[in-house]
């Protein structure tokens, strides 16, 4: 298995000198694709390599195409080898075992009635080919059975030119029961057979696609070719139709012919914009006629000698499925309306047609009628003469009141088109009042609204600058207690030390009258003095202690009043945010109102508008129909004259010509009453 992979991948890196055995003349090439009974002797190494890959390729073919498909698809892209493109052909279409193949020989015993155009057409068919030189050859013979046999499989599609071309190409690599059988799974699976139809709805389906990828990617050659009238079909339909078989030599439209096998119809569009790439600057330089014979002599012959060149400049265009799946609905779309435009129109001639048929048939009928009541008739108009009198003098009177009415008519449509066209100029400036209005009141409403929001900022710069008065009193108040509170304590501090200053002096004085004669008393005495001492000693250090303690109890009372001071002053921050936040509130809440009463005269304003403009074209509207009606009005009077005078004097020639038989007065004096 790895060596199969070696060989593969050495093949798809070799050059295009692998290949060179397809290219040279076309009769050459065809001949080398019959015979191929001495190839054998010359294998190179890469030949090979190659019979070895495609020799497995072949005997493990579904694996390959489950597991290896995109290696396969790259060495089809490089070239079949022309000894297995049979075998692989058929594997590609999945033409080896179909029921048809039986049914072959059945189908040669049968006639077709195509007959006559394939034999007309079988010698157009590679003409310098030998397999189909000669009248009568085997390549003819052989070409004329498959394409009978065809014919009577599918009797809509039957028999097309440009088949005979892909069944030949087949018939130069297997038996015609092989051809057969491929053939037929091409024209039902690679949408061949909807390009074979009478019809050709696929054919004109790949013009448009194609139309539209050139106007995409070789814009200012599709102008050239429409400034020219040089028309997609006039140059790609053979492109669709044979696969480039009637266009490039055949090494290379077999080529093209191996791919289309695997991929479908995408490589003729890639081949066909690959090509008008390549000249595109020979293209834009010629006209109309040079550019048939480009397409004629030039084109076909530029690839021959590397045919790869042309695959891979193919694979170099942009193709794009999804887009090309949106031009199909596009193209179905306008071929449904143009197919029911058609079948409305075949209708109404149809209908048409019957109609003639049925005048004609009437005509027919009442012309022998008409010849014997003749006379009849005539004498029926001599005895109607009297009658006509009177219709007439009736006619006349109807007349005359018709004219009449027309006249109040006239006079009442002038009176309603005055009457409207004053009411409709006063609604109308009415309504221009109120929009003048509305508008004023909007510029108005604008005005306050900026005023307002100006005062708001104006007082904010002013309230942001003012101190509060209501928190400088409350300040104040604070402030007189603290000091009095500190008064206080100041005051119980100064007579605390007022006591110790008094304590001090006792003690002091206390030890100066008993402190050099201590040792001359008793010691009783001595004892007595020595507790009074400590008792002294322990009342001031009791009292420096209260001294101290409320000396402590004031610093605390300092530091909760300044405590309570900041509390407060916190308390008043936050209260002035929230009152600063609700007027914020406010002033939005203000200004929104005045927005959406703004946005409210606006849309009144427009309705306004809209509303006038109605009016307009109602009043222009029904002035028109007024002028229309009174138009139709006089026209009709005026036929109804001219008939009813018409007929007065056709009356009067008839009574003329009848004053001279003695039977019309006859006849006349027996009806008149």
């Amino acid at each position: 298995m790895i060596s199969v992979y070696c060989v593969a991948f050495r093949l798809l890196e070799a050059d295009s000198k692998s290949m060179r055995s397809m290219s040279g003349s076309r009769r050459n090439s065809g001949s080398s694709l019959v015979s191929s009974s001495s190839a054998s002797s010359n294998l190179s190494h890469l030949e090979e390599d190659t019979w070895i890959l495609w020799g497995r390729i072949v005997n493990e073919w579904d694996e390959w195409r489950r597991k290896k498909d995109k290696l396969l698809k790259e060495l089809i892209r490089k070239g079949i080898p022309h000894h297995f493109r049979a075998i692989v052909w058929q594997l590609l279409c999945n033409a080896t075992d179909m029921p048809v193949k039986n049914q072959y020989s059945e189908l040669l015993k049968m006639s077709s009635p195509c007959e006559k155009l394939i034999r007309r057409d079988i010698a157009r068919t590679y003409p310098e080919h030998d397999f189909f030189k000669g009248q009568d050859s085997l390549g003819q013979e052989v070409l004329f059975n498959v394409m009978k046999a065809y014919s009577l499989v599918d009797r809509e599609v039957g028999y097309c030119q440009g088949s005979a071309f892909i069944v030949g190409l087949l018939l130069m690599q297997m038996p015609e029961e092989e051809a057969f059988c491929v053939f037929v799974r091409l024209m039902q699976e690679y949408r061949l057979r909807e390009l074979f139809k009478p019809s050709m709805a696929e054919l004109g389906l790949c013009i448009y696609q194609f139309e539209h990828l050139l106007q995409e990617q070789l814009p200012e050659l599709n102008v050239h070719f429409r400034s020219q009238s040089f028309h997609t079909s006039m140059y790609a339909s053979s492109w669709f139709l044979t696969l480039f078989l009637t266009f490039l030599p055949l090494p290379i439209a077999t080529r093209i012919f191996d791919i289309f096998m695997y991929e479908g119809l995408e490589i003729i569009f890639r081949v066909g914009m690959a090509i008008l790439q390549y000249n595109q600057t020979d293209l834009i330089q010629l006209d109309m006629e040079g550019m048939s014979q480009h397409f004629q002599k030039v084109i076909p012959h530029q690839f021959d000698s590397c045919p790869d060149k042309l695959i891979l400049r193919a694979y170099q265009v942009k193709y794009n499925p999804k887009r090309m799946k949106k031009l199909e609905k596009e193209y179905t779309t306008i071929k449904n309306k143009e197919m029911e435009e058609q079948i409305e129109i075949k209708r109404l001639r149809t209908e048409n047609r019957l109609l003639k048929q049925r005048i004609e048939t009437l005509e027919k009928k009442l012309t022998p009628f008409l010849f014997s009541q003749g006379q009849v008739t005539r004498a029926q108009e001599a005895e109607e003469n009297y009658v006509i009198k009177r219709e007439l003098a009736v006619v006349r009177q109807q007349c005359y009141t018709a004219s009449e009415s027309l006249e109040k008519a006239q006079d009442t449509i002038r009176e309603l088109q005055q009457h409207k066209v004053t009411y409709t100029e006063e609604f109308v400036s009415g309504l221009q009042t109120q929009l003048e209005q509305s508008r004023l009141q909007e510029a108005e409403l604008l005005g306050a609204l900026k005023e307002m929001q100006d005062k708001v900022l104006d007082l904010e710069k002013r309230n942001s600058s003012l101190p509060d008065e209501i928190n400088v009193a409350q300040l104040q108040d604070e402030l007189k207690l603290v000091k009095l509170r500190e008064q206080e304590t100041l005051r119980s501090f100064r007579e605390m030390q007022e006591a110790v200053t008094d304590l001090n002096h006792c003690w002091q004085h206390h030890t100066s009258r008993g402190g050099g004669g201590h040792w001359k008393e008793s010691p009783k005495k001595n004892a007595l003095n020595e507790l009074q001492d400590k008792l002294m000693t322990l009342r001031l250090r009791e009292a420096q202690g209260q001294a101290e303690l409320k000396e402590v109890k004031l610093k605390n009372l300092q530091l909760e009043s300044q405590n309570q001071i900041n509390c407060k002053l916190v308390i008043r921050h936050e209260q002035e945010s929230t009152g600063l936040q609700e007027r914020l509130q406010n002033a939005l809440s203000h200004n929104k109102t005045l927005q959406s009463q703004l946005n409210e005269m606006k849309r009144k304003m427009a309705e306004s508008d809209c509303k006038v403009q109605c009016i307009h074209n109602i009043v222009r509207l029904r002035i028109w129909l007024y002028r229309l009606m009174h138009e139709l009005e006089c026209r009709i009077i005026l036929e109804v004259l001219l008939n009813s005078e018409s007929n007065f004097a056709t009356f009067l020639s008839e009574q003329r010509r009848g004053d001279g038989s003695p039977r019309a007065r006859n006849t006349g004096e027996k009806y008149r009453p």
